[in-house]
C-alpha cells in the first residue's frame, strides 16, 4: 500500500500557476513541497505525478513513516521503482543483500537507476516522518541525483533535511504556504465547480477572505454548504461570528495544538502583529520562537509573513482566542495590554500602542499617542478605518484639544461619503488657521477631496485653482496630494495627456517608503486618465502591478484598493475577460459605495451590468441597475442616477423595447430639468454625453432610424471634444448601423470605427453597444475572409483555456510500445483479440503477443486486471 499513488478526484481543480511547466519547475532536480497540514501537499504531488506520466517518465511513488529506517526505505524506494518502470528484476540483488553497507546501498540504487536509462522520478510525501537517519539517506539521493531522476518531496516541515545550500545554489526548489494557499480566482473557480455556475461570487469571496485561502478550510466550506444545500444559507451561517462552520474552521485550526500553546496563543491573540522577541516581551517568556516555529509547522493558526519577521494570527482563530483572552483575570488582561504599548510605543508604533492604552482605560496617554501617528499614518498608509475607527471613541471636545487629529479625522471624512461632515471640521479648523497660508491650502485640499467623493467638479476646480501653480506647502506628503490633485484637475477639463504629463513633471521627493500611497494615486489618475481615451492596453499595464502592490500594502477590501480594482476590472471587460473582470470586483462593492469615488463606482458597477446581460442574465442587470440607482440617492450622487437611466435605456434598446424607453427617456429629461440647475457647467458637461446616447437608443428602441441619427452626432462631437475615445468608436459605430438601416452605404464609416477598436484594444464596443452592431461588424469582417483578428466584438464560444479545465490528459509513457498503447485502450473497450486484430490491422498471434507483454509490464493476471492496473497507474483516465 505504501507504494501505491492516491486516489484523484474526477473534479479535482487543478490549477496551472502551480504547474511543474510553469516556473521552470520541471527543469529543477529536485523540489521540496512544505507546509502545515490541509494545504493540499498530497494532492499536488499527485497533480505532478500526472504530468510526469504525460510526458513519459516513470513516476514512482512512496508514502513515508516513522517506521521507515534506511534498510527500509531502500526497499520502498525499489518497489516502487519496480511498480512504475514496469521492471519487476530491478534492484534484486539489493532487496537480497543481507549485510547492510549503509549509504553505500543509496549509491548503487543510484547507479542502476542510472543504467536503466529510464526518465524517472521519486517521489515521497510524509519525507518529515522519517526517523533522522532517513531523512539522512534521503538528503543523500537529493546531492547526487543522477542525470534521469527527480525527486520530490512532501512535508510539513524541513527540519532534519540540511539542503539550504542546495537551494542557495538552484539545485533544489521550494513550494511553500504561500503557493499554496488559494488565490482568489482559484477559490471562485472551486465553489463554481461545486455549486454550478450561478453561484455568487461574492460569497466565494467572502469564505476566501474568512479561510486565508486555506485549502482545507474551503472544502470544510464547501462540505457545508453542500450539507446545507444551498450556497445562500452557508453566506447567512457566514456572516454571523458563530456557527456550525465556524467552530467547525477553529476546531480545525487549533486541531493539533497542546493546551500550553492555546495558552499562549490566547496571551498574544490582543496583537495585530508580533515577532517572536515582542511575544517574549508580552508574555513575559523566553521560548516564543521554538513555541511558534513548532505551531507553524503544524497548524495555519500562525500565518508568516514573506521576507520578514512579523506574523499574525489566522483572523477566525485570532476571533476565537479573543474569547478566551476575555475570561482571564482582569488583572493579567491589564498587564498584557500595557506590555505591548510599551514594546510598539518605544519600538516606533504609538498608534497601535494607543490603541492597547485605550483597551484598559487610560484615555488620555491613548490619545497623545494617537494625535502623534495617526495623522502620519493617514497620509503615508492611507489608513482611513483606522482614524474613523478612533473618531467613534474621541469626545467631541478632544478633537479641539488636539487640532492634530482634528486634521486626520477631517481627511478621514473627506474622503469616503462622510464629506459633509468633513466640511464642518474644516470649518472648526479655519476658524482658529489666522493667516497660515499653509494650514489654509490643507483644508482647500481637504474639501477639494470631499468635493471629489461627493461628485462636484465645479466645487473641486474653484477650491483647487487658487492654489494652483504656488502652493505655500512645505510638507512633502502635501506638494504630493498637491501634485496629484493638479492631474485630477486636468482630467476633469477632459485633457487626459495633459493630466498624465502634470504627474510625470511633478516633484518627486524620493523614493521614501512613506510615499508609496500617495504615488498609488499617481497610478491611480493614469490609469484612469488611459481609461478616460480607451486606451485599456495602456492602463491595464499601469493599473495591475500597482494593484498587487496596493493588496500587499493595504489589504484586498481597502477602499483605495477597491478603486483600483475597479479601473482594472473595467478594462479588462473591454479586453473580452470578463471571468477576470468578476473576480476583480467580487466582495468589494460594498466597500465601493461607502467609500469610492463615483468614477470609479460607476465603473465597478458598468462593468458587472455589462457581464450580466452578455451572459443573458437580464434580471441581474436590472437588479444592478436598481443599486446603482439607489446608491446615488444614498449619497447623493445624481450623476448615478443618470448612468443608471441611461443604461436602462441601452438594455431595453437591445430588445427594441420601444415605449419602455421611451418613459425612461422622459425620467432623464424630468430628472435633470429639477437638478442640472443646482450644478455647474462642469457637471453638466460630464453628463452630457449621456444625455444624448439616451434619446439616441430610445430612437434605435423604437426603430426610428432617423431620429437616432442626430443623438448620435451630437453624441459623437462630444466625444470628440471630451477626448472619450471609447464613445467616439461607439458613436461611429452606430451612425454605421443606422446608414446601413437606411439603406445607404456603412462600409467606410464602420471600418474606420473597426480600426480605431482594434488600435485602442477594445474588444465589446460594438457588443455592449448594440447586438445589431456586433452582428454587422461580423459581416464586415465576413467580407474580408475574417483573415484578420476581430476588434470591437467578443470573441465567439471560445474554448475553455487550459487553466480551466478540472481534468489532465496522461500521455503515453515510455515503459510500453507505441502498438502496446494501442492494444491497450482496445481492450479497455472490451475489445477481443479478433478485433483489436481488425481494427489494428494485425494477425491475431501478434494481439495475444502483445497481452501477453502487458500481463507482465503490468503484472496482472487477466485482461480485466491489466486495465484496472493501466487505470490505477494514470496511464488510462
Amino acid at each position: 500500500m505504501k507504494i501505491l499513488p492516491p486516489r484523484v478526484r474526477r473534479d479535482a481543480l487543478v490549477r496551472p500557476r502551480l504547474s511543474l511547466g510553469r516556473d521552470g519547475l520541471l527543469a529543477e532536480p529536485s523540489v521540496v513541497v512544505h507546509a502545515p497540514a490541509g494545504f493540499g501537499k498530497t494532492s499536488l504531488l499527485a497533480q505532478w505525478r500526472r504530468e510526469l506520466l504525460g510526458i513519459g517518465a516513470s513516476v514512482a511513488w512512496l508514502w513515508a513513516s516513522e517506521t521507515d529506517n534506511p534498510t527500509e526505505l531502500l526497499h520502498g524506494l525499489i518497489l516502487s521503482f519496480r511498480a512504475a518502470a514496469l521492471r519487476p528484476t530491478f534492484g534484486h540483488t539489493l532487496m537480497g543483500a543481507t549485510d547492510s553497507k549503509g549509504i553505500e546501498q543509496y549509491s548503487e540504487l543510484l547507479a542502476e537507476i542510472t543504467q536503466s536509462a529510464v526518465d524517472a522520478a521519486f517521489i515521497v510525501d510524509e519525507a518529515d516522518r522519517l526517523p533522522a537517519d532517513s531523512r539522512e539517506a534521503l538528503s543523500y539521493i537529493l546531492r547526487n541525483l543522477p542525470g534521469n531522476l527527480r525527486i520530490f518531496l512532501g512535508m510539513r516541515s524541513m527540519s532534519g533535511y540540511e539542503i539550504d545550500d542546495l537551494i542557495a545554489y538552484g539545485q533544489c526548489a521550494t513550494v511553500t504556504t504561500s503557493a499554496l494557499s488559494f488565490q482568489l480566482d482559484e477559490s471562485i473557480e472551486l465553489f463554481r465547480q461545486r455549486f454550478g455556475d450561478g453561484f455568487d461570487p461574492d460569497i466565494a469571496a467572502q469564505i476566501h477572505e474568512l479561510t486565508a485561502g486555506w485549502p482545507l478550510g474551503l472544502q470544510l466550506a464547501i462540505s457545508a454548504g453542500l450539507n446545507a444545500r444551498s450556497a445562500a444559507s452557508l453566506a447567512s451561517e457566514l456572516a454571523g461570528s458563530a456557527g456550525d462552520f465556524q467552530e467547525r474552521f477553529v476546531a480545525l485550526l487549533l486541531a493539533n495544538l497542546d493546551s500550553e500553546d492555546v495558552d499562549f496563543l490566547t496571551r498574544i491573540s490582543i496583537l495585530d502583529d508580533f515577532t517572536h522577541d515582542f511575544c517574549n516581551v508580552v508574555t513575559g517568556t523566553a521560548d516564543a520562537r521554538p513555541r511558534l516555529d513548532r505551531i507553524a509547522r503544524t497548524t495555519p493558526v500562525v500565518q508568516l509573513a514573506e521576507r520578514s519577521d512579523w506574523m499574525r494570527l489566522h483572523a477566525v482563530a485570532r476571533e476565537a482566542l479573543l474569547l478566551k483572552f476575555a475570561d482571564l483575570p482582569a488583572a493579567e488582561r491589564h498587564d498584557l495590554h500595557r506590555r505591548a504599548a510599551e514594546w510598539l510605543a518605544t519600538n516606533g508604533m504609538p498608534a497601535k500602542a494607543a490603541e492597547h492604552l485605550l483597551a484598559i482605560g487610560e484615555t488620555d496617554p491613548a490619545l497623545d499617542l494617537a494625535e502623534r501617528s495617526l495623522y502620519d499614518s493617514l497620509m503615508t498608509r492611507g489608513q482611513l478605518g483606522q482614524v474613523r475607527n478612533w473618531l467613534a471613541v474621541v469626545p467631541d471636545e478632544g478633537l479641539d484639544r488636539r487640532p492634530r487629529l482634528l486634521l486626520a479625522a477631517a481627511w478621514a471624512l473627506a474622503l469616503s461619503e462622510r464629506h459633509d461632515e468633513a466640511s464642518r471640521l474644516v470649518d472648526r479648523i479655519m476658524a482658529g488657521a489666522g493667516d497660515d497660508a499653509s494650514l489654509r491650502c490643507e483644508c482647500a485640499l481637504i474639501l477639494g477631496g470631499a468635493a471629489a467623493y461627493a461628485d462636484d467638479p465645479d466645487l473641486f476646480a474653484r477650491l483647487h485653482d487658487p492654489w494652483a501653480l504656488d502652493p505655500p506647502l512645505s510638507d512633502p506628503l502635501l506638494l504630493k496630494i498637491h501634485a496629484n490633485r493638479f492631474a485630477f484637475r486636468a482630467l476633469l477639463d477632459g485633457e487626459p495627456a495633459l493630466a498624465r504629463l502634470r504627474q510625470q513633471r511633478a516633484p518627486r521627493p524620493g523614493s521614501l517608503p512613506e510615499m508609496s500611497y500617495l504615488s498609488r494615486w499617481n497610478d491611480f489618475i493614469i490609469g484612469l486618465s488611459y481609461l478616460w481615451e480607451g486606451q485599456v492596453r495602456l492602463a491595464e499595464k499601469i493599473i495591475r502591478p500597482a494593484l498587487l502592490q496596493c493588496e500587499a500594502d493595504l489589504g484586498r477590501r481597502n477602499a483605495f484598493t477597491s478603486m483600483m480594482a475597479a479601473l482594472l476590472a473595467a478594462a479588462m471587460w473591454e479586453r473580452d475577460q470578463p471571468e477576470e473582470a468578476r473576480v476583480l470586483l467580487a466582495d468589494r462593492m460594498d466597500v465601493l459605495e461607502k467609500s469610492g469615488l463615483p468614477e470609479a463606482l460607476m465603473l465597478a458597477y458598468r462593468t458587472l451590468i455589462r457581464i450580466a446581460w452578455s451572459q443573458g442574465d437580464e434580471d441581474r442587470a436590472l437588479e444592478l441597475l436598481g443599486a446603482l440607482e439607489a446608491v446615488g440617492l444614498h449619497r447623493h450622487l445624481p450623476r448615478l442616477r443618470v448612468i443608471s437611466l441611461v443604461e436602462q435605456v441601452r438594455l431595453h434598446a437591445r430588445g427594441f423595447r420601444g415605449e419602455t424607453c421611451r418613459n425612461l427617456a422622459a425620467r432623464l429629461d424630468a430628472f435633470l430639468d429639477t437638478n442640472t440647475a443646482q450644478h455647474g457647467p462642469m457637471w453638466r458637461r460630464s453628463i452630457a454625453i449621456q444625455v444624448e446616447l439616451a434619446h439616441g437608443y430610445a430612437a434605435v428602441a423604437a426603430r426610428d432610424w432617423r431620429a437616432a441619427t442626430a443623438p448620435f452626432e451630437r453624441a459623437n462631437e462630444l466625444a470628440r471634444s471630451y477626448k472619450q475615445e471609447r464613445l467616439v468608436i461607439e458613436t461611429l459605430g452606430m451612425r454605421a448601423l443606422i446608414l446601413e438601416r437606411l439603406g445607404e452605404n456603412a462600409q467606410a464609416l464602420m471600418r474606420e470605427a473597426q480600426e480605431l477598436a482594434r488600435t485602442y484594444g477594445l474588444q465589446r464596443v460594438f457588443a455592449d453597444a448594440h447586438p445589431m452592431l456586433g452582428d454587422l461588424a461580423r459581416r464586415l469582417l465576413a467580407g474580408t475572409g475574417g483573415s484578420e483578428p476581430a476588434a470591437g466584438i467578443p470573441r465567439t464560444a471560445p474554448e475553455p483555456p487550459a487553466e480551466r479545465k478540472t481534468a489532465m490528459t496522461t500521455h503515453r509513457a515510455s515503459v510500453l510500445t507505441p502498438k502496446e498503447w494501442e492494444v491497450l485502450e482496445l481492450l479497455a473497450r472490451s475489445l477481443s483479440n479478433k478485433e483489436i486484430g481488425r481494427a489494428l490491422d494485425i494477425h491475431e498471434e501478434t494481439v495475444k503477443w502483445h497481452v501477453k507483454n502487458l500481463f507482465v509490464k503490468l503484472d496482472a493476471g487477466s485482461r480485466k486486471h491489466v486495465v484496472s492496473r493501466a487505470r490505477l497507474m494514470g496511464f488510462l483516465a
